[in-house]
């Protein structure tokens, strides 16, 4: 019961992932971690595109499926070494640890095409709900850099996507080219 009690109070009940409090405590381990070992740490930030329309149409219980569904997908591609979050609301987190940014930007990019590819729809009726997208953003531990700037940084990425047309992956990686809808359609 100790166990079942410690489970539950890192996890979102809706998706299973890590809850926002356990993101953000491994998120200041990690950061001290990837400090001291010199590796790489990277954190993709994605959000439901149009997440309000989905709730204002076909109600919240479809709205809740929606979110587990992009979970679902999250929790598929993260690899074993990473932690997959629901942040908040229909915004998800990915803590990549010693991982580089090209590869951290791979998965990102995995994760908007697969979600994208399958079209949903309502178990009880069989209606058609459609296509759902989602954008992203991806930074990368800088030297020195606190686990609070690293979130900020791939949330400004995020809202660039968003900006910028959605369905998206933006990055503030100076060393890799951004990657568009365009691109991500190869």
């Amino acid at each position: 019961s100790v166990r079942q009690a410690t489970l539950e109070a890192v996890t979102d009940g809706l998706t299973g992932l890590a809850n926002r409090r356990h993101f953000d405590r491994v998120l200041a381990r990690q950061v001290r971690e990837a400090a001291e070992a010199g590796h790489s740490l990277c954190l993709i930030m994605c959000d439901i595109d149009h997440f309000k329309q989905v709730n204002d149409t076909w109600g919240h219980g479809v709205g809740d499926q929606v979110i587990r569904y992009v979970a679902t997908t999250l929790r598929a591609l993260a690899p074993p070494t990473a932690l997959a979050a629901r942040y908040g609301g229909e915004e998800y987190a990915l803590l990549l640890p010693a991982t580089n940014p090209a590869a951290a930007q791979a998965v990102a990019q995995e994760l908007c095409e697969r979600v994208r590819t399958r079209s949903l729809s309502r178990k009880s009726s069989g209606d058609i709900i459609g296509v759902v997208t989602v954008s992203s953003g991806v930074a990368s531990l800088e030297g020195g850099e606190a686990g609070v700037s690293l979130v900020k940084r791939a949330d400004a990425c995020l809202y660039e996507a968003k900006r910028t047309g959605r369905n998206r992956v933006v990055t503030d990686l100076a060393s890799q080219p951004a990657l568009t809808e365009q691109s991500m359609r190869r």
